[in-house]
């Protein structure tokens, strides 16, 4: 069994099938759910002033994060919290190395044909770079 489990939360509904589905599974383990503001990054980047490269978003972060503490205390759960900023696949991938966790547990958006390939898919990616193990759930 997992010690430590690492949740990516951005509060979308496959966000909280897979902080529900950790709890589930994963019953005397540690959760933490991480909230990764995404840093515009590329072509995009360009374009935008200097002093806004860097969403200041973090407020919106918190609140997310806080929905994540609530469906862990009506789950009847303990829940960590973490709040980063950068490339969400990566940030991902490389918290839970740095840090010491032992699965990772991610929800999947479904996408599927050209809009995976044109928008990428951050838990492919995950899938992909990981040292632990990725539970994906639908």
């Amino acid at each position: 069994m997992s010690d430590r489990i690492l949740v990516p939360y951005d509060g979308s509904p496959p966000a909280k099938k897979a902080l529900e589905y950790a709890f589930e599974k994963f019953t005397d383990s540690d959760v933490t759910a991480l909230y990764v503001v995404p840093v515009p990054d590329g072509y995009r980047e360009m374009f935008v002033e200097t002093e806004e490269r860097v969403p200041v978003d973090e407020e919106s972060g918190q609140t997310i994060l806080e929905d994540a503490a609530e469906l862990a205390a009506e789950s009847g759960h303990e829940l960590q919290t973490e709040l980063d900023t950068g490339k969400p696949d990566h940030v991902i991938v490389e918290h839970a190395a740095d840090e010491g966790y032992d699965t990772i547990v991610m929800g999947s958006h479904g996408r599927a044909g050209v809009s995976r390939l044109l928008l990428g898919s951050v838990a492919e990616n995950v899938v992909r770079r990981a040292t632990v193990p990725v539970v994906v759930v639908r």
